[in-house]
């Protein structure tokens, strides 16, 4: 790392409003982190998010990545653009955090984790849910035998209607509702059922007017029979939760997937006719991403990530074959 011992100094490209929301706040409050500079092709953007992260304004992608006072780079651009400038960013020996999914599909996924490896970086796609202690705690739960074996998961992750010129409506910039909301699904499913999965059945819904799909339904399975029912959307009434179905019982989390920092998460276990709520102490997903991206940065990374960055993207590629997307 070329920056101070321990502390990352991170430059960002892109100004969405979950940088501005969510990740740079906690990149502002972290020890680990020092937000440099932060790039966009539109200089009046670039000036109000330096202004308010208190750190440089750069006019273009490019010009950050030609500075010499980064060890990183936060990546939140529309998914169709992430391709181009994480490989740009890696082939300058900078260590990347993107935004998910990483690319829109598998072989762009494996070009880039194979061009990290080749450069000795660190490349992560920034899924804060899961490194919130409840998902923590309910891995510990099922691993303790509390629901007894995984039969399924269930899972639902949808939004309601953004505005008409919201990227998401963009087929050019990678828009629609499965690289938007349903990888939240098919991540947790990777995370609590632990195996190689496969794409058993999926169905995406589209809008005809602006050419990307809004929802869809996918179901997964693994070799010993568990399965995961996934669900997702754009322009629905607002769900983020999931509930794991095992033999002795159930366990299921509201705000799965975005519990705000002060939230204490209730975990509710159902065993026969019975029902306990278990509250999970306040957590910072998104400090926590950053921490660990530093420690990965410092120490190295950690066995299988990069194999789950493609996992993931292999998964996506199977639920467009099985709708029937070309």
């Amino acid at each position: 790392m070329r920056g101070r011992e321990s502390t990352v100094r991170l430059g960002v490209l892109g100004c969405a409003d979950i940088a501005w929301r969510r990740v740079l706040p906690a990149a502002v409050d972290n020890p680990r982190t020092e937000l440099v500079a932060i790039a966009s092709r539109d200089p009046e953007k670039a000036r109000r998010f330096a202004e308010r992260f208190d750190c440089d304004a750069v006019t273009g992608y490019e010009r950050l990545l030609e500075r010499e006072d980064l060890d990183a780079v936060y990546i939140p651009l529309p998914v169709a653009l992430r391709r181009e400038w994480v490989a740009r960013a890696l082939t300058r020996d900078l260590h990347v955090l993107s935004e998910k999914p990483l690319t829109t599909d598998h072989a762009g996924a494996a070009e880039l984790v194979d061009l990290a490896k080749s450069r000795g970086r660190v490349l992560r796609e920034n899924f804060g849910f899961l490194h919130h202690s409840q998902q923590s705690r309910v891995g510990e739960m099922l691993d303790s035998g509390a629901i007894g074996r995984v039969c399924s998961v269930d899972s639902e992750f949808g939004v309601p209607r953004r505005s008409d010129h919201d990227i998401r409506y963009d087929p050019a910039l990678g828009g629609g509702a499965l690289l938007d909301v349903g990888v939240y699904p098919l991540r947790l499913a990777q995370y609590f059922l632990r195996t190689e999965l496969r794409v058993r059945g999926a169905v995406l819904r589209h809008d005809p007017d602006r050419g990307v799909d809004v929802g869809g339904s996918v179901l997964l399975a693994d070799a010993h029979g568990a399965s995961a029912r996934l669900a997702f959307g754009i322009g629905v009434q607002y769900r983020n939760s999931y509930a794991i179905w095992g033999t002795g019982g159930t366990l299921s989390v509201d705000r799965a997937f975005t519990p705000p920092a002060e939230m204490r998460p209730v975990l509710r276990l159902r065993e026969g006719q019975g029902e306990e709520t278990i509250e999970v102490e306040a957590d910072h997903q998104f400090a926590n991403v950053l921490g660990d991206f530093a420690t990965a940065i410092e120490f190295g990374e950690r066995p299988g990530v990069p194999e789950t960055i493609l996992d993931l993207a292999r998964l996506l590629d199977g639920v467009r074959r099985a709708a029937g997307e070309p």
